[in-house]
Order: structure tokens, then C-alpha cells, then sequence
């Protein structure tokens, strides 16, 4: 071993008590390792770090996170990547998946006969009281096949390595199993980190499962009208991002439960066109959310009527309502006989050994090896490795310490399991430079195809934070990209299907009403923020130069400022950063429609408001502060408007931000343009509207009230204008559904249109501040208008 591989693996011990992925238990490297580490020593202690440096850059600017319970606000926390990816022979790799399909069919099996002909509980092979007690199990769905006939079409699977050296099962996933968009991303910040030594380790790729997998779900589809969606609980749900990512990856609909509604036993996606089907939801809803109506009556995940559509066979679940029940912990201690009288073989990779407390001789026996076991929840579906019920002799998940195990086991065993205390293999990690043995398991995929289970070359390994068993991300774990190593070239893979037939390029899909309401009112509180930010440093300058804030003037601005909550004095206006923290919320409920550049652009505004929040400035200050501010929202703005494509979802956008702009501008003059207004107000006004040197261009006196009128209300060249943000607002109406010349013009398109006239009709004398007020009552009626045809 030279010089540099021995710094590399200074912390790292030739032979441990547990079987290792990096070294032989002769303590040599493995062969499949052993290329990759050399690289890897090779690399200067600073290189290191900036290729490590690389891949989480590469995760902060995609936004990617996951979402940390447990705190007060259940913040979004940067993505834990671990740097050093877990390598796998293929022939290896091979072997054991292979025993995963097997694993897979059996749990459609055992799904099929839990809400069929329930001969496993009849034959008792299966404890009574173990199905009819579990909540995963739901009666509604009892007897109800689903359509296509398939109860599982995307399952996971947690392995980990034993003491033996073989790979066990950990943890069925067959409810909403999540992780595998995480496994993209995982790889694409690897490659980032590793970008030459990936393209010489022949590592097999991953888009052509996703692919498989994309063109089975459309495939299940029933006709072209019909649409594939994700089903997500929303943006607070710990991967959301993962279903945002996931749905962009793949070109489907995420969908929320208010998404959707159920007609005469069909399942309908609001959309700003009226209802339209959708009979394919790949779900990542727990089953219990779906249906308030027959399942869980306090959820607001779900959609009333959703059982009503599976029993007709209108919808096909992915996986099938109800499938969770196989991730039940105790469901393990049974596997391996039902695998012998389901199929005729044992498992081919065995479960962790578990056995179910409800059962005299299995209870005897968790009590006399309880020093050798973790005892836990049996109904439980987290790994005992993961979970917080995680019992351990005298560990106070018992009801009280007083309690012995075994009269506990007595007392509560048929909710009860115990499971062999299993030391996880370890794989290499980073810790301050050097590389370290830390624990691991590995999570796998499985989607159905129509030529059967299609294994992912790869997969989502989580790696301990220190020795400990504990590998959940919300517990300090890590994610590390999964390599399956071929000793020859590997075909290169895109989500691009071969084809003879010539390309057609596809109409964007309906938008739904949610998505659409999203990007109209991002639309208004960006501009609603802008216009704060623009009075506020009218405000300072002028207070910066008078030094008075008694002027009439400042007291004008202080009323305007009102009327968007917020107050001059007290620094960064509270209203501007409440529209910026709704217009992130907004943004983050559009994540799969909306372009990375422009969510970074975004979340880079957000930290100059945190950080001017932290500050106290005034006059001159501030106003250069808020000015830095403003250029970074026009950049935003500006980057949105150009590189936004021009679907359904722009012009919402579009429409919110004309509606919003003209809505301020008209309050704004009907204060400024007043009689009655102080000196200065009319250039305010012209100030604030962003039209200070096209004034001076178009009129070569000063302001007046006939100039600024003219100018900010009634010139269709003026982009501040309100006539040009009334022009614009109707040429986006016209392009929406059921706008068409040959019918009668919509709700909103007459709206538009009478404004629009009145508007016209009027001159600069004529525009008196009771007008003004009128012109700025219609325009907010708009939104009204637009909610009831589009919205709502």
C-alpha cells in the first residue's frame, strides 16, 4: 500500500467485527473497489474537497432538500449526500435482485390473498388477529380487485449486509415507497464529484428504468384522453421535493387531493378547462389519507369519493390502496413459510428473523434471548433501525420501567415483535478527510413492467452518521449514491425511446385549477412586493434629504404604505417580505412546473430579506439596500418572463402581474393626483412607477397631473402603464380555455373588455380621483372573475 493510500485509509482498520464493503475480511480491497480508491488516493487532500464541494453545490442550486421534522417550523434542510458512492460487482448484484423479483411476487401474492380468498389466515399460516388488528389493513377494500389485476407495481426494498456476509431484507416498501428521485439526484451530484472516474468505472446507468417504468404507466392508461399523475400530500410532506423532481423527470401531473374529484365513479383532475380523467395515479399518499369519506374522516390529503372510483375500476393505483399492510414488522416472522407454500422455494434472500409475540413458543423464546433482541411495535412499518419505539432490555419504551420483559411480553405480546439484533455491514464514508467504516443498507427498486420486474441498476444506500445503527437522515444519516460496477462497457441510457415513427410534438396538458391559482397569485405578490419596495425607498431617499418625517409627503407615502401592511420606519417593509414569503409558497406548490434558475433566483431573494431583516437602517441606507433588493426581484422577474415556456401557466402569471400592477398604480394616482395632494406627489408617482426618464423623454416640462395621468394610465406604450397592463391582461384571457371568437365571450373577457373601453374613453381632465377609485374597484373584480371561471 503506498503513501497516499495509507493516509486515505489511516482511520480505516484492515479487518472489523463486521463484514465490510470496501475490505475482504483478509484485509486486502476489493476488487471492485480497488481502481476507484486508487483514484481517489491519488487526489490531493484539496482537490478532494473541491470535488466534494462541486457535488453540494450542484444540490443547493437544484434546490434539493428534504424536509426536517421535529423542529418548530419543519424546515427544509440541505441534502445530506454522502461523498463516497457505494460500489457493487454486477454479477454480485445480479445474484441477490434476483431473489428481490421473487420477493416481489410474493408479496402480490400475499396482497391478493389478504383482500381475496384470505386462505393464508383460513390455512393458519397467518395469525387472525395479526390482519384483522393491523391499521394498514382496510375493509373497505376487501374483495375489490384492482383494475389491471396487479396490487403492486413499484415496491422497495431495504437490505443490509450480515455478519455472514449476505445480504438480508431489513424492510419491505410497498405503500408510497420514496427515494428513488433521491437516487437520481444522489447520482447526478456524484458524477459532479466524480465526473472522470464515472465515465472509466463502467457503471450501469439509471434512465433507462425510469423509462421502463414511465412507458408502463402510460401504458396502463385507458385511451389517449386519460392522463398518468403523481399524488403527493403537498409541499409539507418530508419529500416533496422528490415528488416535484420526480413528476418534471418523468412529464406527469403532480396532484394534490384537491387536484382531483370523483363523478359518477370516475376520477376527474380540475383543471382551468372543467374536469378532465385521469385513470392512473402513481401515489405517494399513505392509503389511510386517500378518502375522508371511508378511511381517515379528519384527512384533508385525499379526495371524497376516491374508494367509489376504485371499486368501479375507474382508476389504477400505484401501488393499490391497502398495500401497506405488507410493510408490517411482524409480516416478517411468517414470510418464509408462506414463501414455501405460495411458491414451493424458500426465499431466496431471507428477511431479518422476527418473531411475532402473539404466539406462546415465540414469545417463550424472545423472553429467554431478549439480550440478543429489539423488541418493538408489531404493527410498526419502519425499520426497527429507524424507529423511536425501538425497545431494548430496560429501555423506557416499555409503559414503566417497573415492568419486567417478560411480564411485559405477557401483557402486550400480540403487538409485539422481536427481531435478532443484526450488525450492519459498513462501507466507506468521509470524516475530515480520511475515509471511515460506517454503517449502511441499501434500498432498492422494483417497477413493474410488461416483461416483469425491472430491478434499478442502482439504488439509495443510507449511511450512519457514526457507529450506530441509526441511519435515518432525520437522525443525522447520510444518502450516497449506489454504483453497480460492470467489468466491461455498459450501454449508455436516456428517457428517449426508440422510435420509427415520426415525431409529433405533443400540446402541453391541461393545467390544473390548483397550479393555475399558484402562478396567479406568485404573479401578484412579486409585484405586490415590488411596489412596497419601490414607495419604501421613495420614503428614505426623501427622508434621507429633508430629514424630516413630519413632511406631507413622507405622510403620504406612510398612508399608501399602509394600504400593503406595512409601516416606513420600520426598516425592511413587513408587507414586502410577507408577499415574498407568499410568493415562495406559492412557487413551491408549482415546484414540478417551475424552472430551477428561477426557484434559486427566489431563494436568493429570500436571504437578502432575512439578512436586511437583521438590520436596523434608515434614509440614505436604506435606500440603497432596498435598492440592491429591487434589482435582484427585476432579475427574477426578468428571468421568468424570458425563459418561462408560454403555456396556460405563464399567462396566469402574466395576468397576476399586469393585474397586480395596475392596481397598485391606480390606488397610487388616486392619492397622488388628488387636488388636494402635497408638492412632490406627482413625482412620486412617476418615481415609484419606474417611468422617471421615459417622462422627461415623452413630455419635456415638468410633471403634471395631465402628463403623469397621461403617461401612467392611458400611453398603450408605457410598460408601467395601467391602459398597457389592461391590454395585456386581455390578450392572456383570449388565449385561455373558452375564449374563442366564434362564441360568446367568457365572464372575464367582457369584463376586460368594458374596463378596457371605459379606460380609453377617458382623457388625462377627465380621470378625476372618484373615477380613479371606480377604475381601481373594477380592476380588483377582475380577480373575482377570473376565480369563479378558472380558479375555484
Amino acid at each position: 500500500m503506498d503513501d497516499r493510500l495509507a493516509r486515505l485509509l489511516a482511520g480505516y482498520p484492515a479487518a472489523g467485527p463486521v463484514p465490510d464493503e470496501l475490505m475482504t475480511p483478509a484485509g486486502g480491497i476489493r476488487p471492485v473497489w480497488a481502481p476507484f480508491i486508487a483514484a481517489i488516493a491519488a487526489m490531493s487532500p484539496a482537490e478532494r474537497a473541491a470535488r466534494h464541494a462541486r457535488g453540494d453545490q450542484y444540490l443547493a442550486d437544484a434546490g434539493v432538500f428534504y424536509r426536517q421534522y421535529g423542529t418548530p417550523d419543519a424546515s427544509e434542510r440541505a441534502w445530506p449526500l454522502s461523498h463516497m458512492p457505494l460500489l457493487i460487482d454486477e454479477e454480485e448484484w445480479a445474484g441477490f435482485t434476483a431473489g428481490l423479483k421473487q420477493r416481489a411476487d410474493l408479496l402480490e401474492a400475499v396482497c391478493a390473498d389478504l383482500y381475496g380468498e384470505n386462505r393464508l389466515v383460513a390455512d393458519g399460516h397467518l395469525p387472525a388477529a395479526l390482519v384483522a388488528g393491523n391499521p394498514e389493513w382496510l375493509r373497505p377494500l376487501v374483495g375489490v380487485t384492482p383494475r389491471g389485476g396487479r396490487f403492486l407495481h413499484f415496491v422497495a426494498f431495504d437490505i443490509g449486509r450480515g455478519p455472514t456476509g449476505e445480504w438480508w431484507v431489513l424492510g419491505d416498501r410497498t405503500q408510497a415507497p420514496s427515494g428513488a428521485g433521491f437516487a437520481l439526484e444522489n447520482r447526478i451530484a456524484t458524477t459532479r464529484v466524480y465526473g472522470d472516474r464515472f465515465g472509466e468505472a463502467n457503471v450501469h446507468r439509471l434512465a433507462g428504468f425510469f423509462r421502463a417504468f414511465r412507458d408502463s404507466l402510460i401504458g396502463l392508461r385507458e385511451g389517449q384522453g386519460n392522463r398518468v399523475g403523481i399524488y403527493t400530500p403537498g409541499p409539507m410532506n418530508e419529500t416533496y421535493y422528490e415528488h416535484a423532481y420526480i413528476a418534471r423527470y418523468l412529464g406527469f401531473q403532480l396532484l394534490e387531493g384537491d387536484d382531483l374529484i370523483v363523478r359518477d365513479g370516475e376520477l376527474l383532475v380540475r383543471t382551468i378547462a372543467g374536469p378532465k380523467p385521469v385513470n392512473v395515479l402513481w401515489r405517494r399518499v399513505d392509503a389511510s389519507w386517500a378518502d375522508p369519506l371511508e378511511l381517515a374522516e379528519g384527512s384533508t390529503l385525499g379526495t371524497p369519493g376516491m374508494l367509489g372510483a376504485v371499486r368501479a375500476g375507474r382508476i389504477t393505483m400505484v401501488n393499490a390502496l391497502g398495500s401497506g399492510v405488507l410493510e408490517t414488522r411482524a409480516l416478517l416472522a411468517f414470510l418464509p413459510r408462506i414463501s414455501e407454500v405460495l411458491t414451493g422455494a424458500p426465499l431466496a434472500v431471507p428477511n431479518i428473523a422476527t418473531w411475532w409475540c402473539g404466539q406462546k413458543a415465540e414469545r417463550d423464546y424472545v423472553k429467554a434471548n431478549a439480550d440478543a433482541m429489539t423488541i418493538g411495535d408489531a404493527f410498526e412499518t419502519r425499520m426497527l433501525f429507524d424507529a423511536a419505539d425501538v425497545a431494548v432490555p430496560g429501555d423506557a419504551a416499555r409503559p414503566s420501567e417497573a415492568l419486567g420483559i417478560g411480564d411485559w411480553l405477557d401483557a402486550s405480546g400480540a403487538s409485539l415483535v422481536g427481531q435478532e439484533t443484526v450488525t450492519l455491514s459498513t462501507t466507506p464514508a468521509f470524516d475530515g478527510g480520511r475515509l471511515v467504516p460506517r454503517p449502511m443498507s441499501l434500498r432498492v427498486f422494483l417497477a413493474r413492467t410488461p416483461d416483469g420486474w425491472e430491478v434499478m441498476p442502482g439504488g439509495f444506500a443510507r449511511i450512519g452518521r457514526s457507529a450506530s445503527p441509526q441511519l435515518s437522515m432525520q437522525q443525522g444519516g447520510s444518502a450516497a449514491d449506489v454504483w453497480i460496477v460492470s467489468k466491461g462497457p455498459v450501454r449508455g441510457e436516456t428517457m428517449l425511446a426508440p422510435s420509427q415513427t415520426q415525431f409529433v410534438r405533443e400540446q402541453p396538458s391541461q393545467l390544473p385549477s390548483r397550479a393555475a391559482d399558484s402562478f396567479y397569485w406568485l404573479g401578484r405578490y412579486v409585484e405586490r412586493a415590488e411596489h412596497t419596495l419601490r414607495l419604501a425607498r421613495a420614503y428614505h431617499v426623501r427622508l434621507a434629504e429633508t430629514g424630516a418625517a413630519a413632511d406631507p409627503l413622507l405622510a403620504l407615502i406612510h398612508e399608501e404604505m399602509e394600504r400593503f401592511g406595512s409601516e416606513p420606519g420600520e426598516g425592511l417593509p413587513r408587507g414586502a417580505a410577507q408577499a415574498l414569503a407568499a410568493a415562495a409558497n406559492a412557487t413551491a406548490a408549482i415546484r414540478d412546473r417551475f424552472a430551477v434558475d428561477g426557484w434559486n433566483a427566489l431563494n436568493d431573494l429570500s436571504r437578502t430579506v432575512r439578512q436586511l431583516e437583521k438590520v436596523t437602517l434608515v434614509g440614505d441606507d436604506m435606500a440603497r439596500a432596498l435598492g440592491v433588493l429591487l434589482r435582484k426581484l427585476s432579475g427574477f422577474s426578468g428571468l421568468v418572463h424570458e425563459n418561462m415556456y408560454r403555456f396556460l401557466g405563464w399567462r396566469f402569471l402574466s395576468i397576476g402581474r399586469s393585474l397586480e400592477r395596475a392596481l397598485a398604480l391606480t390606488g397610487l394616482l388616486a392619492l397622488t393626483a388628488d387636488p388636494d395632494a402635497p408638492e412632490g406627489a406627482l413625482d412620486l408617482a412617476v418615481e415609484v412607477a419606474d417611468a422617471v426618464m421615459t417622462h422627461r423623454r415623452r413630455y419635456s416640462v415638468a410633471t403634471s397631473r395631465a402628463t403623469v395621468l397621461d403617461l401612467l394610465m392611458l400611453d398603450p406604450l408605457n410598460p408601467r402603464a395601467v391602459v398597457y397592463q389592461l391590454d395585456a391582461i386581455a390578450e392572456h384571457i383570449g388565449h385561455l380555455p373558452g375564449a374563442d371568437a366564434l362564441r360568446p365571450a367568457t365572464p372575464p373577457q367582457r369584463a376586460i373588455l368594458k374596463m378596457r373601453t371605459e379606460v380609453a374613453l377617458h382623457t388625462p381632465d377627465s380621470l378625476d380621483t372618484e373615477g380613479l377609485r371606480a377604475i381601481e374597484a373594477e380592476i380588483a373584480a377582475l380577480s373575482g372573475h377570473l376565480a369563479a371561471a378558472y380558479l375555484t
